[in-house]
């Protein structure tokens, strides 16, 4: 009790009020610091923000869904199964992960410059072109086409191919019927807003250079006759079957590829397990039950690989 007295007598609150100006002045002062330290940190993370946003539109421009009606974001999970599939498939993980990232440098190159697009989703394009010069297709350098779109998927694999030192001749056949054709799909113009023909192909086919330029173009459906004929007159050490997805039209293609595919040939079947695409699988599991030259070498995001015997 006499110690309390002695705190709050008048004479001690004269003594110790310069004490408690002075806590006082300091709370005050560390309070305005802390306020101004606060309000510049809001400004610098609203001028990050607002940077950020600006990063995101120049990036949405060049990869986003803007650019092209789809988009080509890469997603770290996607990216990390595609390599290890690849690697799988080629047995050599350096080589896969630079192959795969080559292979997306050229993606986006090629649809910036090119007209149109490359059909597919960015993992399943980035494999097809980094695994197929991976896999040492034979010094046959022949690449079939069958299904091309508009011309941009076989330019960027001249490109991959010419990198592993390979002097690669493409043939391309497409009915060019002005949009994508698929049984069951209804047709409508591209996304991109290109129409699908023959002139666009040789306007990207003219990015790969010489070997571009000289590139055949058969114009047809691969399971006519005529088309078939006016392209079998060599082997090729390549052949991508994406033409008709339904289970009929992989196997007449399947078929024919065995006929016209080299010894050690590298045969790719397009939207291999895609659940929109069930005839794929079908077609494929049903021409490896019979007699073939094809060995199954596995799968990378939605392409199935072969090689000729």
């Amino acid at each position: 009790m006499k110690s309390r007295s002695l705190l709050t007598s008048p004479a001690s609150r004269r003594l110790l009020r310069p004490v408690a100006d002075l806590i006082d002045q300091r709370i005050e002062r560390r309070l305005r610091s802390a306020a101004a330290r606060d309000a510049a940190d809001r400004e610098r993370l609203a001028e990050a923000v607002d940077l950020m946003k600006r990063h995101q539109l120049t990036l949405d421009l060049l990869l986003g869904s803007r650019a092209r009606g789809l988009s080509r974001i890469v997603h770290q999970g996607p990216l990390d199964r595609l390599q290890n599939e690849v690697a799988a498939l080629v047995g050599d993980r350096d080589a896969a992960v630079r192959n795969v990232a080559t292979a997306f440098r050229l993606l986006v190159a090629l649809e910036s410059l090119g007209v149109g697009r490359i059909a597919g989703g960015t993992m399943n394009i980035c494999g097809k072109l980094g695994t197929i010069p991976l896999l040492a297709p034979p010094d046959n350098d022949e690449i079939l086409e069958i299904g091309t779109l508009y011309g941009m998927f076989s330019t960027g694999l001249i490109r991959m191919m010419e990198r592993d030192g390979r002097s690669p001749g493409v043939t391309i056949v497409d009915p060019f019927a002005g949009v994508q054709l698929q049984p069951g799909t209804p047709q409508r113009p591209d996304p991109t807003g290109a129409p699908v023909d023959e002139h666009a192909v040789r306007t990207n086919l003219a990015l790969a250079g010489p070997a571009g330029a000289a590139a055949r173009i058969q114009r047809g459906f691969s399971e006519d006759p005529e088309t078939r004929a006016a392209v079998s007159d060599r082997s090729y050490g390549v052949i991508v079957v994406d033409g008709d997805h339904s289970a009929e039209g992989v196997l007449a293609d399947l078929q024919w590829a065995e006929r016209i595919a080299a010894p050690g040939a590298v045969i790719v079947l397009d939207d291999y397990g895609d659940p929109k695409w069930p005839g794929i699988k079908e077609a494929l599991d049903k021409h490896l039950a019979g007699e073939t030259r094809f060995t199954y070498l596995g799968k990378a995001a939605l392409s199935a690989y072969l090689r000729a015997a």
